[in-house]
């Protein structure tokens, strides 16, 4: 680990375990097997609530000093209890959800902190008023629902009836869809110098933004409202390029430039103009363009969804079911028929500064070059490529470039966006570039394999991140929140860019882990 003034780093995620560990027997219904805690306990128990590093910076980091090591350390162990009984209220939970029959949502996910505040208030769960509590939570919860559950859904499509009325208005929504006559240049000349516009003002200002490492969208106030940076500041000219963005993507929205993207990616026309040589279209949307009709369909499941322009109805709905704040969402029947519009409309999304927020995504994810060294084309590529040329786990990739069995393709800024698992439950590497070899249809063999397959995914730039993009404005559509002005629209890339850097830094350290493993065994 590198040193610095104030000792060795650790791995954060290390601290925690071993201090899990340490706190000794009650803690199982949070832990996995082997003892250490759950992916989930950790992301909605210990992150948030015990070691809060919103309110303690030096525990915001995946490397932690020997300081900031003993802190989180002391603050397990004194939540210990706590969580103990936590832990008890969440095997209750489960028993009395089982007896009442409950099914809708994952356990964990509804319950872990409501039984960290019923262990907050109550201690651990005592007869014969617990098994009351329980009952009260778990009805609660379930009502809060609605019937919006995935179950529900099943239940909705299920009846022939419902299934053919459902086809027939995809088919007419389908025939009614805006598909121009004849191919052309996707996206148009003029969107992308919008897009650029749009790109350059709206991101922080190169001078002084690169902010805290690891810190999404750099030094920004807790409150993610982005500051204009005049050009003076930076050497150049007077005009404020926060307004001159802000008039772009007004352009770009009422010019309907999203709209006409998505009914070009209709049309199949061959060309491309996002920029690097060898950029799909559809940006690795749809596996066989353009995209098909959407089917009704009856199953889904995250570990297979298709790229998202190729998902069925049930698919469609199904995603958004399980994105949390589904509770604030139409009833299903309501959803369904919204759906079967939004998914035949242009790129699959109903509202027109969301098919721009995709439009100008493309646009960031195909000149992104985490690899490479140059300075970016806009402010925004110069911020997150910074971010993640600071990743040893890029650099790594950078130096195994040069490995003849993956020699990187030379194509425009030599760049690829973040590369990461499937951002939304998609496969990795469906719709690839054409000039590109094929993604690996089966799991890697060893870690070096994985490795391999990381750094690839480095010089891919519409992937992963143009898939995260999408499945995060159609979550929006469906909550009918569109996107409001420059800020706001910095706010989802920048926090998509950082999201997807988040899984490709996990996809590496389980490559290491192997790597680890095998050495270990070889030795033995």
């Amino acid at each position: 680990m590198p040193a610095t003034p104030l000792g060795t780093l650790q791995p954060r995620s290390q601290v925690i375990d071993r201090a899990w560990r340490a706190l000794g027997p009650g803690l199982e219904p949070l832990s996995g097997p082997g003892g250490a805690p759950l992916t989930r306990a950790v992301k909605l128990l210990v992150l948030p609530l015990v070691l809060r590093p919103v309110l303690r910076p030096e525990l915001a980091g995946d490397l932690l000093t020997d300081e900031a090591a003993d802190l989180a350390a002391g603050l397990l162990r004194g939540d210990g209890p706590r969580l103990a009984a936590a832990a008890g209220w969440f095997t209750l939970l489960k028993r009395v959800r089982r007896a009442l029959r409950v099914v809708g949502g994952n356990p964990q996910d509804l319950y872990f902190q409501r039984c960290y505040e019923l262990a907050a208030e109550h201690g651990a769960p005592r007869p014969p008023d617990a098994e009351e509590v329980a009952r009260k939570v778990v009805l609660e919860l379930a009502a809060r629902d609605g019937g919006r559950t995935v179950e529900a859904l099943k239940a909705h499509l299920r009846d022939p009836a419902t299934e053919r009325s459902v086809a027939q208005a995809l088919s007419r929504a389908w025939g009614a869809r805006p598909v121009p006559a004849a191919p052309g240049a996707v996206p148009e000349a003029d969107a992308l110098s919008l897009a650029d516009t749009v790109l350059d003002g709206c991101a922080p200002a190169d001078r002084g933004a690169s902010g805290k490492r690891g810190a999404p969208g750099g030094a920004f106030p807790a409150d993610g409202h982005v500051p204009r940076y005049r050009e003076q500041e930076c050497g150049t000219d007077l005009r404020d390029p926060g307004d001159t963005a802000e008039s772009a993507l007004a352009a770009l929205v009422g010019g309907g430039h999203g709209t006409r993207l998505g009914s070009a990616l209709w049309a199949a026309g061959p060309a491309s103009a996002w920029g690097p040589e060898g950029v799909p279209p559809h940006l690795g949307l749809s596996a066989d363009p353009p995209p098909p009709r959407p089917g009704v369909g009856s199953t889904a499941s995250t570990a297979t969804l298709p790229a998202p322009l190729d998902r069925t109805l049930y698919e469609r709905v199904f995603t958004v079911l399980r994105a949390p704040g589904h509770h604030d969402l139409p009833p299903v029947p309501e959803l369904v028929a919204a759906e079967t519009a939004r998914s035949c409309s242009p790129l699959g999304l109903s509202d027109e500064s969301l098919r721009v927020a995709l439009l100008v995504g493309g646009r960031l994810a195909a000149g992104l070059d985490p690899l490479g060294t140059a300075p970016g084309p806009t402010r925004a590529h110069r911020a997150i490529d910074r971010r993640w040329r600071r990743e040893s786990s890029v650099a790594r990739a950078r130096r195994m470039t040069v490995s003849p069995f993956d020699a990187p393709s030379a194509h425009g800024t030599g760049g690829g966006a973040p590369g990461a698992g499937p951002p939304d439950g998609g496969a990795p590497g469906t719709g690839p570039a054409p000039t590109q070899p094929p993604a690996p249809t089966g799991p890697p063999a060893s870690g070096e394999d994985l490795l391999t397959d990381l750094g690839r995914s480095l010089r891919t730039p519409w992937i992963a991140y143009t898939r995260r993009l999408w499945a995060r404005l159609h979550g929006r559509d469906a909550h009918a929140a569109g996107i409001d002005g420059t800020a706001e629209l910095w706010s989802l890339l920048d926090g998509v860019s950082y999201s997807v850097l988040m899984d490709h830094r996990a996809r590496v350290r389980a490559a290491l882990r192997t790597l680890t493993d095998t050495t270990s065994g070889s030795a033995a």
